[in-house]
């Protein structure tokens, strides 16, 4: 488990594919439009009537789903982070599950969807939430901040970062800033969108010692490279560009998940530490 100690203490973010715990407040996502955020920061959550689980309010604690939704008005999307009292959890996860729909009349108040497990087209995390009353907004993320892993980076624009490192070095790139490092896309400073990625950097570094900060990078010109041998893999710098980009599943990089390598550290600005918590 992992908490961003410096922003929502108390309010634990685990990684997508640990199973919550009964009775435990977790931090989620709900991904909506601009006008409909407002009138839940007003009014509440209205379960939804129909979903692949029955009746209730549809979450994520993969801010890389929410950041999907809703589909059909990808221009209006922003994202409500939230915190959520699951009270007792049913995991569901496959289709035709006997409780798949009438788990909360077994007694219980969240039915939990784990990642790659064929329920979701995604295959990323879901929640579902029988009682509004449990959830309670934290604020809203809008585009520019959410971590949208799959879309190309933007020329120019700000995005929220994630670096993995030791609790010891943490400390010193907070004071002293980051340092360039050498990689598959040569000298730069190796960052990911994708938290997941982060969290399991340094390899060799025991869970208790590791943290991950968090970072807001201004990519400037921005190369996608997306396969080995790429003529300009370990040249993009001397082109003009300002950040290497390697979009996830992509056969890059051994995990599969986005990469990016921004040249100039000054382009980066940590923004806080998350850490690593127990239950």
């Amino acid at each position: 488990m992992w908490t961003e100690s410096d922003l929502y203490p108390g309010v634990p973010c685990l990684q997508s594919n640990t199973e919550p715990v009964s009775g435990q407040i977790y931090r989620m996502y709900h991904g909506t439009t601009e006008k409909a955020a407002e009138q839940i920061k007003v009014s509440g959550f209205q379960p939804s009537q129909k979903g692949m689980l029955g009746r209730g309010v549809y979450l994520s604690r993969d801010l890389n789903k929410a950041s999907r939704y809703p589909l059909e008005t990808p221009h209006e999307r922003v994202v409500i982070r939230v915190k959520v009292d699951v009270g007792r959890v049913k995991k569901i996860d496959h289709q035709g599950h006997p409780l798949q729909k009438t788990w909360h009349a077994n007694g219980y108040n969240t039915a939990w969807c784990p990642p790659n497990c064929g329920m979701v087209p995604s295959n990323l995390e879901e929640d579902c939430v029988w009682d509004p009353k449990r959830i309670t907004v934290i604020d809203v993320i809008p585009p520019s901040l959410q971590n949208s892993i799959l879309a190309d980076p933007v020329e120019g624009k700000n995005y929220t970062m994630f670096y993995g490192t030791s609790k010891e070095d943490a400390e010193k790139i907070k004071a002293y800033g980051f340092c360039q490092s050498n990689g598959i896309f040569g000298r730069g400073v190796y960052l990911s969108r994708d938290v997941e990625k982060a969290f399991n950097v340094p390899a060799h570094a025991p869970m208790h010692q590791r943290s991950v900060l968090r970072v807001k990078v201004n990519v400037g010109k921005v190369i996608k490279i997306d396969c080995q041998g790429h003529q300009l893999q370990i040249t993009w710098h001397d082109h003009g560009y300002d950040t290497a980009w390697c979009p996830p599943n992509c056969g890059m990089v051994r995990s599969g998940l986005e990469q990016d390598c921004v040249w100039d550290p000054r382009r980066i600005i940590v923004i806080d530490v998350i850490r690593p918590g127990s239950m």
